[in-house]
């Protein structure tokens, strides 16, 4: 029961993180207020912010080995990853990233298996395959059956090779390292070249009292500390308790959340986009199922 109860809070967490990136990069007519580069440093720098008061005992129980992997793990499963989504959606929907995200568990096992030889059960494979047919429904069924910006899709794509590597490298080089100390140091690493970015794209110099600023800071602010810090030892802790595959199953509870606040925000649910969910769920049971040898 507690690896769902870890499931259930990322899938909410990080679905409603698509939307606090859209908050952070337009207003609510549309015009840009931050751009991806500050939105993503700033989610960055405010996730180590928070983090700092556990990093330095962490730190100092850690070995030299270890610190090169959480650097490492730092870059691949969060620093890159803020970028590339903001950036994909300067041109795409949140809900529309939040489905292309799904690709998660699909490069998760590519990378176990390419990478660190893992073997692939059957069923495994199956709750994958049927995770990735239902997002690719939602995402038909959200579009009408256009195709979209494949190039900012793109953004999402890579980032879903990040995610698959950086899971992998938890499981395999991490494994002996407590969730908190792993978010901890990796993010207070990340500090500074955060805070340099935002240096370097002007971010100090904007009209930041003013009240479109003011809620596109605190979307980023709240993106920093829910959707980065606390996912990410969350999102540690499920991988240690439950298995990589499990945890980058995750994903595919994203497309409830944002389908959620497409209801919110007054938006239709098909037939077609119900019909998704189902089959997404049907993935997930698929893919957990205990496997005989």
């Amino acid at each position: 029961m507690g690896r769902w109860l870890l499931f259930a809070s990322l899938c909410i967490i990080w679905g409603s993180s698509f939307v606090l990136m859209k908050l952070s990069l337009f207003d609510a007519l549309g015009a840009p207020l931050l751009s991806p580069w500050q939105v993503g440093a700033l989610r960055i720098g405010t996730a180590g912010l928070v983090l700092l008061p556990y990093a330095f005992r962490a730190f100092r129980q850690m070995q030299k080995r270890q610190l090169q992997w959480v650097m490492i793990t730092g870059l691949l499963g969060s620093f890159f990853p803020a970028f590339l989504f903001c950036l994909a959606e300067t041109q795409l929907d949140s809900a529309i990233t939040g489905m292309l995200n799904a690709f998660t568990p699909i490069c998760v096992l590519l990378v176990g298996a390419v990478v660190y030889a893992q073997r692939i059960p059957p069923q495994q494979v199956l709750g994958v395959a049927l995770g990735f047919f239902g997002c690719l429904v939602l995402f038909l069924a959200q579009n009408a059956g256009t195709y979209g910006n494949w190039g900012a899709g793109g953004y999402v794509l890579l980032a879903t090779v990040c995610y698959g590597l950086n899971v992998n490298m938890v499981k395999h080089h991490l494994a002996d390292v407590p969730a908190l100390s792993i978010a901890a140091v990796a993010f207070v690493f990340l500090i500074p070249p955060a805070f340099t970015i935002l240096w370097v794209t002007g971010f100090f110099r904007l009209p930041l009292l003013t009240s479109p600023y003011v809620l596109a800071m605190g979307s980023a602010a709240l993106l920093g500390v829910a959707g980065t810090a606390l996912g990410s030892v969350i999102f540690y802790r499920l991988v240690k308790t439950a298995g990589s595959v499990f945890a980058s199953l995750v994903t595919y509870g994203i497309p409830f959340v944002a389908l959620g606040w497409g209801l919110v925000y007054g938006e239709a649910v098909s037939a077609l986009q119900v019909l998704g969910l189902a089959v997404i769920l049907a993935g997930v049971y698929f893919a957990n199922r205990p496997h005989r040898a």
